[in-house]
């Protein structure tokens, strides 16, 4: 079987299918695997084209990165925490879900009590109904109705919206983001842990996958566009007896008439701004949230990754940043983070790397494809198919494993 395109998506399909002794071809034409979560190499030196994080609750990339045998220490796990610049903190705490969040929430710094009683009654009204949310609210409407849009919204709420769904509020799906509640901060104890990855986004789990494949009969070919298929399952001319097309749906047009119709997406973008250092700067937290200017979350790439002095900040979603040169994103940048730690040195250098199309939109009703297309054997993956979550590295991979399994089914 084939596999068009190495990212998230496509090596959880290929390892699916791995897993179940079916050699498998992965076409990539990037040089690394990992899609739109990959190691890029630029001006010398190597980055992480976006800053991903993952959560306790993404059970199915766990699950695969186990499989393929990424070891432990790849990520650092740490129980739910939220911390600011300047000095509001929310820290979940060590009870039985979920008594541990709501606790946290009563204990969090800088929020008014009234707010942090409010916010506990709006964790136990979502879940009176399951987490079951109206499909054509917005998550700014929904934090309006539950009193959820004052000082706990601007440090909570907002944050996590806009971080698990790349869409400002006032779009993006309520139902969506309850779901996200309803997995992570209301899920099974460990459910809500932050995972920050301590190596790049392709070793953490498509370049295990790769070996996984070449162990088990099956290849990985990068830098390798593909021009052509046809209805007969043929990939440039090499037959195969069923394919999993697993790139962005921006990168459908090729093959629209083997796909079948799709619906309208629109796009959302996720900058992301490298600051080097001299190797004595760090943060005081490895993820610390600035909550008043352009970058939303810094990570400290020397405490995670061993790259001292490296500061990643992440800009997440639309806003007036798009219209701004990438020297005059990094001086923003430069100056918030001096604003919120003290006097910093002037950068030894800069790199912005932005991601136009980082995700589709996730906005109240919007449809989803799924893994059928037009053409018997043909399969989509990629986080916009998922139904449920939100378009993250989970969503990319349950798309993936599902495809393949569809594959399997029908083959």
């Amino acid at each position: 079987m084939a596999v068009i395109g190495g990212g998230y998506a496509g090596m959880a399909a290929a390892v699916t299918l791995a897993e179940r002794g079916v050699p498998v071809t992965v076409f990539e034409s990037a040089p690394v695997a990992g899609g739109r979560a990959r190691r890029v190499r630029t001006q010398g030196h190597e980055l992480d084209n976006g800053q991903h994080i993952l959560a306790g609750a993404y059970s199915e990339l766990l699950r695969l990165m186990r499989r393929v045998g990424v070891p432990d220490n790849a990520v650092l796990r740490l129980p739910f925490e939220l911390r600011y610049a300047d000095g509001f903190a929310l820290r979940a705490l060590w009870l039985p879900a979920p008594l541990g969040l709501l606790g946290g929430l009563l204990a969090a710094r800088r929020i008014p009590l009234a707010e942090r009683f409010a916010a506990v009654r709006f964790m136990r009204a979502l879940r009176r109904p399951e987490f079951r949310i109206a499909p054509d609210c917005t998550v700014e409407a929904l934090l309006a109705r539950h009193r959820q849009d004052g000082r706990i919204g601007h440090y909570v709420w907002q944050p996590l919206c806009v971080s698990a769904l790349n869409t400002p509020p006032r779009q993006a799906s309520a139902r969506v983001f309850a779901r996200v509640l309803r997995d992570s901060l209301a899920g099974v104890p460990g459910a809500s842990d932050l995972l920050l990855p301590r190596v790049d986004l392709s070793r953490l789990f498509p370049e295990h996958a790769a070996g996984y494949l070449q162990a088990n009969g099956g290849e990985l070919r990068t830098g390798c566009t593909v021009r052509q298929v046809m209805p007969d399952l043929a990939v440039d001319g090499e037959r195969f007896a069923r394919i999993v097309l697993a790139v962005g749906p921006h990168q459908l047009s090729p093959f629209a008439a083997l796909v079948g119709a799709l619906p309208a997406f629109d796009y959302q973008p996720i900058h992301t701004c490298y600051l080097q250092y001299a190797a004595g700067v760090k943060l005081p937290f490895p993820m610390l949230g600035l909550a008043s200017g352009l970058v939303q979350w810094a990570f400290d790439r020397g405490a995670l990754l061993g790259e001292k002095g490296r500061l990643a900040c992440v800009i997440s979603a639309q806003g007036d940043h798009q219209q701004m040169a990438q020297d005059e994103i990094a001086a923003t940048c430069h100056r918030e983070l001096a604003l919120a730690l003290g006097r910093l040195p002037d950068p030894l250098w800069h790199q912005v790397i932005a991601e136009k199309r980082a995700t589709i939109a996730c906005t109240p009703g919007l449809r989803h494809p799924g893994p059928r297309t037009a053409t018997a054997g043909l399969f989509l993956a990629g986080d916009y198919t998922d139904p449920e979550y939100p378009p993250t590295l989970e969503a990319a991979v349950r798309s993936g494993v599902r495809a393949a399994r569809l594959a399997l089914e029908t083959a």
